[in-house]
């Protein structure tokens, strides 16, 4: 695994003859897998320019992690500095999540009609003034409203998602993506252990404004070089972009009506987290303006349906060409395994500390570096998971790392302090490695839905993924550790079955080009 991740693979030279006139060769199993090992990808291939590509990719989500959690590892100094109470901390922590539900929807559709090479770029520098808004902020109300722009940066994972479809064959596309999430998730590891070290460098009463701020030099920096270095597409390739704006294009009356269903889950999640900032939680808010946001959730829900109809009515009245179909089933599928994995693994990143810390009667630094093996598997899983797709199929492969993901979380939920420590540190990184290679094998996928949309399909599945943060973080409030776990696995139960109805992307995907000319995209 290791020399497929960290090395450069020598992929075996066989070719597969397809065509009307192509022969019906049997080939033994033994054939079939020497075919399918051609798939990894040669991350140290610096000369190729889709190599290339997924590095300047997965740096610039790596960087917009940084700055995300930036704040995370100097909250103690924060709290100092301000004389913030638990619950004011609290209520930092949620407003860094909230905006980016909606970030990545609205992110999704700036990438697929702008491109990535301007979104992702503005979104860099942009993001970069945030940062520094908060870092220098000098009321816990200017410092709110900064962390709750700064939740805005969250969205740019789904900025790559498309950039790295757009040069990647369906052969390799799912261990690229994988390599993009996996490597570039690890930018909140590496705030987590680089911001407090370079706090204590600069020194003084102010010295966590400054390594925070650092981040953002380093987001608006990396912006600018990303708009000189970066291409939407390989040379010669065409961007397709999506007939109209303001939500997905869908192929059927009830594909239309399934998909406004599934845009109700979003506004719930928003829901619950103006109930948690409401005066029956955390209280920053009063009645006034948690009725205020109530209402506007619900104007806003009104208006995306409204688009929606925009969007799709011309077609659907007149009929969607069977050149131009797909279906809609295959996104919702998506989305809700990206619910459980990557919302769990939010979830579980929050409070898996605070549990070994209360278990084990163990220091907060120790019981961080037991948690730490949860987020140190992305490095390895989620590429692992884009590789087990691109070989194995993608529907089977995400079916089994479903199914290991309820395992481990089952497993998780008999944890208690007669546990051997050791063993609970091995269970721990056994149950991350199937939720983060579930996320690399949903992410296999979604390009090869429908290329001109895939922008606005990764941000939908991204924003399940926060929704199920959202979800399981409520439920934990409720309940112990043990039926928290014993939770998210019954939901990877259902999760599996949902699967079920998911059709194995094969042959070719049409688009069209601007001349009325078909464009063939290979899926296999």
């Amino acid at each position: 695994m290791f020399v497929v991740l960290f090395g450069t693979v020598i992929a075996h030279n066989h070719k597969c003859v397809a065509g009307p006139q192509a022969p019906l060769i049997p080939v033994n199993f033994l054939t079939a897998w020497k075919i399918n090992m051609s798939s990894p990808v040669k991350i140290l291939d610096f000369g190729n320019a889709s190599i290339r590509t997924l590095h300047l990719s997965w740096i610039a989500f790596f960087l917009t992690f940084m700055v995300w959690f930036s704040h995370a590892p100097l909250l103690g100094q924060l709290k100092e500095a301000f004389d913030l109470s638990d619950q004011q901390i609290k209520a930092l922590l949620i407003l860094n999540v909230a905006l980016t539900i909606p970030a990545r929807i609205i992110i999704g559709m700036l990438v697929d009609r702008f491109g990535p090479r301007i979104t992702f770029s503005a979104l860099l520098i942009t993001s970069s003034f945030f940062c520094w808004g908060f870092a220098f902020a000098n009321s816990y109300e200017v410092l709110a409203l900064f962390r709750f722009l700064c939740g805005f940066v969250g969205a740019g994972f789904v900025i790559g998602v498309r950039l790295i479809g757009e040069w990647f064959p369906a052969k390799q596309v799912g261990m690229a993506q994988g390599i993009y999430g996996g490597w570039g998730n690890f930018g909140s590891a590496a705030a987590a252990m680089t911001l407090p070290t370079l706090a204590l460098m600069f020194g003084g009463e102010d010295s966590w404004r400054y390594a925070i701020a650092s981040t953002g030099i380093l987001s608006f920096c990396y912006g600018i070089f990303f708009w000189f270095r970066a291409r939407n597409t390989p040379r010669g390739a065409t961007y397709f972009k999506p007939k109209k704006n303001g939500g997905l294009e869908v192929s059927s009356w009830g594909d239309f009506y399934f998909y406004i269903a599934m845009t109700v889950p979003l506004y719930l999640a928003l829901a619950v987290l103006s109930w948690k900032l409401s005066p029956s939680n955390l209280g920053l808010l009063n009645n006034s303006a948690t009725n205020a946001l109530y209402v506007g959730l619900s104007l806003l829900f009104l208006f995306q349906v409204s688009q929606i109809w925009k969007v799709n009515i011309d077609n659907l009245r007149e009929g969607v060409p069977e050149i131009e179909r797909y279906k809609f089933k295959q996104v919702a599928a998506l989305d809700w395994a990206y619910f459980v994995t990557f919302g769990s693994e939010l979830a579980v990143v929050s409070m898996l500390p605070l549990f070994f810390m209360e278990t084990f009667e163990l220091s907060a630094v120790m019981a961080g570096l037991m948690a730490s093996g949860f987020a140190f598997m992305n490095l390895v899983a989620r590429p692992a998971g884009g590789y087990f797709s691109d070989t194995f199929g993608r529907k089977r492969s995400l079916s089994l790392l479903i199914v290991g993901l309820a395992v481990g979380y089952l497993v998780m939920a008999q944890v208690d302090s007669s546990w051997w420590i050791p063993g609970v540190v091995i269970t721990t990184m056994c149950c991350s490695f199937f939720v983060q290679a579930g996320e690399g094998a949903v992410f296999a996928m979604v390009p090869l839905v429908k290329r001109r949309m895939t922008g606005q399909i990764a941000g939908m599945a991204g924003a399940f993924g926060n929704v199920g943060a959202v979800t399981y973080l409520t439920i934990l409030s409720f309940v112990d550790t043990a039926t928290f776990f014993t939770i998210i696995a019954a939901s990877a139960a259902v999760c599996f079955f949902l699967i079920q109805f998911i059709e194995e992307p094969a042959g070719q995907q049409t688009e069209l080009l601007l001349d009325g000319t078909v464009k063939l995209i290979e899926l296999t």
